[in-house]
Formats: structure tokens, sequence, C-alpha cells
């Protein structure tokens, strides 16, 4: 799940967006309003933590702005100042939350969690690959009963991969998507590295060869490993697998018992 963060004071602008990486989330940095209103006009965000003492555009104001432009994605506003009054404002202003300064990390994070689990829809938020399951509401990714423990931009391609999982993400694509408003872009080479620890923890979960290499173009999710993983298909090799440990067993007692 993508995060604005609007704060112009850049040491908590790192803290706070340190402590989101931590839980999964693809965090972007506004310092100032008017870069906050340019961001949420280009990207479509899961929710928007906003603080209300702004350079060029204040909290407030803009928090009008992204709702008179119909943005309907979660607010939640910080401010240094705790009276009714200023809350009250926030929250008129169209923000979902209301938080003051100093923050915990541990509310910070679970004022997040609540406001995204109310952003969505009564149905199963799951994305699923055959036994491979993501639940973006809590960022975790499991491969039938086994959890695939993965780093924030790890989980960022999964997600992105899955949510598209009939396109092809070339390296600068996916650059573009998940790194696109870092302060300093890095090399291909970063993607290559990425997809190669997913790969492996995949791997090691049991989802060999998920992500497909698409030579010349890019990555996305391999059709015919999904083909493969069918309820059908998995049945039947579950009962393969029956069967050798059972053979197994009993080429063992026969040796054991044999004369």
């Amino acid at each position: 799940m993508r995060i604005l963060l609007v704060e112009d004071h850049q040491d908590l602008a790192d803290l706070f967006k340190t402590a989101l990486l931590e839980q999964n989330y693809v965090v972007d940095i506004a310092i100032d309003g008017q870069e906050g209103w340019e961001l949420a006009q280009s990207l479509t965000y899961d929710l928007i933590i906003l603080d209300v003492m702004l350079p060029k555009l204040d909290g407030v104001r803009l928090c009008h702005k992204l709702r008179s432009r119909d943005i309907q994605s979660p607010i939640l506003m910080l401010t240094a100042r705790g009276t009714s009054e200023d809350k009250v404002m926030g929250l008129d202003a169209g923000a979902d939350d209301y938080l003051v300064k100093p923050v915990t990390l541990s509310e910070l994070a679970a004022r997040v969690r609540a406001l995204l689990r109310r952003g969505q829809p009564a149905v199963s938020p799951n994305l699923e690959w055959g036994e491979l399951q993501l639940n973006p509401s809590v960022c975790k990714v499991t491969y039938g009963s086994y959890p695939v423990h993965l780093t924030p931009k790890e989980y960022a391609i999964l997600e992105l991969l899955m949510r598209n999982n009939q396109r092809v993400y070339s390296r600068a694509v996916l650059l573009e998507q998940l790194w696109s408003f870092e302060r300093e872009l890095p090399s291909e080479d970063t993607i290559k590295a990425h997809i190669k620890g997913l790969r492996q923890k995949l791997k090691k979960a049991g989802a060999a060869e998920l992500i497909e290499t698409v030579y010349g173009l890019g990555y996305r999710l391999n059709q015919a490993y999904l083909k493969s993983q069918s309820p059908a298909a998995i049945v039947s090799q579950k009962q393969q697998q029956s069967r050798d440990r059972i053979a197994k067993i009993w080429g063992a007692w026969q040796v054991e018992y044999s004369g």
C-alpha cells in the first residue's frame, strides 16, 4: 500500500517514513503543501498523512482542496496544537482522524492500520496467485500456511505484480513506480537485487519460479505456474507425495524386519 506523508520537518519525516517502511508500506514524502498537492493529483494513495503547519499551503487548506477534487484517500492530520477548535477545524476540512504531536510510533502505526481497514471494501482484500496470498490490510504474505518475510521493497514489488498480474514490468517502470519520489534514484541493478531476493524467499516457501523473466521486456507473474497450481493439480501433487511417503516408510519397514 502507498502512503503520502506531507511533513516539512525533515527529521520527523524521516522518522515516520522509517517506521512505515518497517510495516511494508511504500512511502512518498512531500516537504510542503504545494508539493503534497501535486503528488496527490499525480498518484493514487491508500492514505495521506498531513501536517497542519506547512509552508506554501497549510494542511487544512490542502485537505479542503483534496476533498474538493474528490480525492477520497483517508487523511490522518498531525498537529502540535491539540485544542478542540483545532481538531474540529481539521475534521471539518475532510480529515478522517487527528493526532497531536508528539506522536508515538506505535500509535501512529495503529491509526494508520485502522484508517486503511476502514478504506477497504467489505470483501476479502487478499490477493491470490495459486497458493500464494498477500493481505494488503496487514502487509502479510503467505504461501499455503508458510509465512514469507519480505523487505519493504520486495513486498512492494510483489504487491504490484499481483495487482497487475497480466502485465510485464520493465526495470525502468518498477523504478518509476516504487522509487520515483526518493531523493536519489537507484540503478536498475537495484531491481535485479530485489527480484533475486524475492525469488529466493518465494522458492524457500515452496513457490519456485513464480516470478517469470520475459527476456528483453521485464518481469511478470508466471502464468504457467498458476495453471500448475490449479486445485486438481495441487490435489494430485499431494496424493503423489503421500504415496511416495508411504512407499518410503514401507520400504524402511521391510529392510528392518526382513530376515
